[in-house]
């Protein structure tokens, strides 16, 4: 009969056996022979002779190509198993690189399996020489890529799409962008009207719009404006402020009136956490009978100030100041300035887009009010058409430093037969 020493003793071999015994397992599952790690590797292994037969394979790589054994070695060559595009990259890239570097590492390449399929593997191959140094044995590693290629699939399937979706993307902002903007500015007796749309990105519909448009018989209506921000909500709202200008018009024609309406409608529709707001010109043209020329009145919701070219080669800002954002403010306060175009004269308004872009010529800075201005003063006496052209050129000199669209709108008051002649 045994002790309780005795058990004690028993318990305590048993403490220190069991982690012996896992020793024991866990080494006799490393104890695997070499052959046994070549042929059941989890890649497969390939040996040739310098003319690329085949001397060795595993059974890995065998079972991945559905062959025997005794259906490759000493019977095929490497390229052999290549496609006809693997097997033409393999004699004129892989071979000779091979030859000279003595190593090629992770080729893609295509292999052909016995029932005619394709495997897609990953390749590398070193050269051992003998005692002399010339080459005796190729030996080759080849990684399973099919999981590899899935992806590569995959993901260039994702891009096509991605493309195909970004293109639809473009052309549903270019046609948004076009119902955006009149489709032709109205023909006015005595003016010469020219606009130009300059699209910062074609990613993204901007919120720039203008138009002219006749009101009672002998006056015409003008407008241009920039909505903050872009996008789909941004062409909301210049879509909303666009439509809004032209029915406010008809209802009542004095310019801050109309700007005082656009205020109210963006106020009431975007007071929420999104608050929607622009910049916006408005314009009263009348004939001016007395003088000849035109009666302009122009009201301002913190809008970029117009530019008056005169016909004697002056150009001047003409100021509203204190005119406040449309869409802010419950009761915003609108500035209006009056002036009258005489033969000759050329009226220019433009959103910031021109005067907020980054130039080469000023070290990547803004080009500015005072910059336009100076080019402005450069071109009067011009005409509508003349203006823009120029600005157009303008902008495509500076590249991408146009990084927000630009409108621009120009009237021009025609001379007569005979002031033309003098």
């Amino acid at each position: 009969m045994r002790g309780a020493g005795d058990q004690g003793e028993n318990r305590g071999r048993g403490e220190i056996q069991g982690p012996l015994d896992e020793q024991a397992r866990l080494s006799a599952l490393l104890e695997d022979s070499a052959e046994d790690l070549y042929e059941r590797a989890p890649c497969g292994y390939l040996s040739t002779l310098p003319d690329g037969r085949i001397v060795r394979i595993n059974t890995t790589l065998l079972d991945w190509l559905g062959y025997e054994r005794g259906d490759l070695v000493g019977r095929r060559h490497f390229s052999d198993l290549l496609t006809v595009g693997g097997r033409l990259y393999h004699e004129t890239h892989f071979a000779p690189l091979l030859r000279m570097q003595g190593e090629v590492k992770g080729i893609a390449l295509e292999l052909k399996a016995a029932d005619g399929s394709r495997l897609p593997v990953m390749v590398t191959s070193t050269v051992k020489g003998g005692d002399d140094g010339q080459p005796m044995l190729i030996r080759t590693t080849v990684l399973d890529a099919r999981d590899r290629r899935a992806y590569e699939i995959e993901l260039l399937r994702a891009r096509k799409e991605a493309d195909l979706e970004r293109d639809r993307l473009k052309d549903l902002n270019t046609t948004l962008q076009k119902t955006l903007l009149p489709p032709e500015l109205v023909n006015v007796p005595g003016l010469e009207v020219s606009a130009h749309y300059h699209v910062a990105s074609v990613d993204e519909v901007g919120g720039d719009f203008y138009d002219l448009f006749p009101l009672a018989a002998g006056t015409w209506g003008l407008f241009l404006g920039d909505v903050c921000g872009k996008g789909a909500a941004a062409a909301a709202v210049t879509s909303l402020a666009r439509y809004t200008l032209r029915a406010a018009a008809v209802y009542d024609s004095d310019p801050a009136a109309v700007l005082a309406n656009l205020n109210t409608v963006l106020n009431h529709e975007y007071n929420g956490t999104d608050p929607r707001f622009c910049t916006v010109v408005f314009g009263l043209l009348t004939p001016d009978e007395d003088r000849g020329g035109f009666h302009i009145t122009l009201a301002s919701g913190g809008h970029p100030p117009a530019i008056l070219m005169r016909s004697d080669g002056t150009a001047v800002f003409l100021h509203t100041p204190g005119g406040q954002l449309i869409g802010v403010l419950a009761d915003a306060d609108i500035a209006t300035t009056s002036v009258h175009l005489a033969p000759g004269d050329t009226l220019l308004l433009h959103t910031d887009g021109l005067t907020e872009a980054h130039t080469a010529a000023t070290g990547g800075k803004r080009y500015g009010d005072d910059a336009l201005l100076d080019f402005c003063h450069d071109l009067a006496p011009t005409t509508a058409s003349a203006v823009i052209d120029a600005i157009r050129d303008l902008l495509d000199t500076f590249g991408a430093g146009v990084d927000d669209d630009t409108a621009v709108l120009a009237i021009h008051v025609l001379r007569s037969p005979s002031e033309e002649r003098k």
